[in-house]
């Protein structure tokens, strides 16, 4: 199967898990029978969002979720019966460092379980952090990406950069300043490096960039090297202002490469608060996750050129 992803992609993300729990719920260490239930409603609660944005407009070959198997519940299955791409995590939550959820061995078998259209990881690295933790990190992940690609599976790495704290002096501490002027090339260092490992990518997931040519650098990377011209990116929204992902998907929308977003926090956190205070009915939540869906498509695609 050629590497790559063909088509436009627009994802909700919420496989949010251990720090789900702790700042929306406000639940330390693992969570009971009763407590994971709640949180699992919340997660249908979001699901529904996405079935009223379809029913809307949202055009289900387009559309994804991205939804964990610790909280999701029924949603998989749910989103795979609506016809709607499904992605699911591969990683352990709140780590610093990736490692499987479910072990070295066990992995492919929660895969082959349930079946997602993509394998996501979350990842941090950095190619100025520890040499020998980055090692760990890059064998177990080409471990991963091997086995996805011999069982004709699609690999959705979420690449996150975090500062060194030398990185971080550079620029006087400002972390606005270390997501303009250091962490565009930082992140294509890193995705060269993970590539250069021999680790096949068919999607990244990419921190907002607020300018278009940074955009390109990274979409002209991931797809640098044989067999990599149908390799893509999607946008992430890293929990930030509705302004500010717009103006991340405005960047990155004309960019041959960008095929879309993988959204999570901006579209339906204010909506879970107001649904857990009592503010909003279930009802009224439901329609605002799917609001501001809709409006983060619309945005990217009002972008597109032509």
């Amino acid at each position: 199967m050629p590497l790559g992803y063909d088509g436009s992609l627009y994802i909700l993300a919420f496989d949010h898990r251990g720090s789900f729990q702790k700042n929306m719920f406000g639940i330390q260490g693992d969570a009971d029978a009763e407590q994971t239930e709640t949180i699992a409603d919340t997660k249908r609660l979001i699901f529904e969002g996405m079935t009223q944005a379809v029913t809307r407009g949202a055009h289900p070959d387009s559309t994804g979720v991205l939804v964990d198997e610790q909280f999701g519940s029924d949603v998989p299955a749910r989103a795979r019966d609506a016809g709607l791409r499904l992605a699911m995590p591969v990683e352990k939550s709140g780590q610093n460092e990736f490692d499987f959820q479910y072990g070295d061995d066990d992995f492919p078998a929660h895969i082959e379980k349930y079946n997602p259209d993509f394998a996501k990881v979350l990842v941090r690295y950095n190619v100025g952090d520890d040499a020998e933790m980055n090692e760990r990190q890059l064998e177990r992940l080409k471990r991963l990406a091997d086995w996805l690609h011999e069982h004709d599976r699609k690999f959705l790495f979420e690449l996150l950069v975090p500062a060194t704290e030398e990185q971080l002096a550079s620029v006087d501490g400002s972390a606005d300043r270390y997501d303009a002027e250091l962490r565009p090339e930082l992140m294509r260092e890193s995705i060269e490096a993970i590539q250069n490992y021999g680790i096949e990518v068919d999607i990244w997931k990419i921190e907002g960039l607020d300018a278009q040519s940074d955009a390109d650098m990274l979409a002209r990377q991931a797809r640098s090297g044989a067999g990599r011209e149908g390799v893509t990116c999607v946008l992430l929204g890293r929990g930030a202002s509705t302004e500010k992902v717009e103006q991340w998907l405005q960047a990155a929308a004309p960019v041959t490469g960008f095929i879309g977003f993988a959204i999570g926090r901006s579209i339906w956190w204010d909506a879970l608060r107001g649904y857990l205070d009592k503010t909003l009915t279930r009802d009224q939540a439901v329609t605002q996750v799917a609001d501001n869906y809709l409006h983060f498509v619309k945005v990217y695609e009002d972008a597109l050129p032509g």
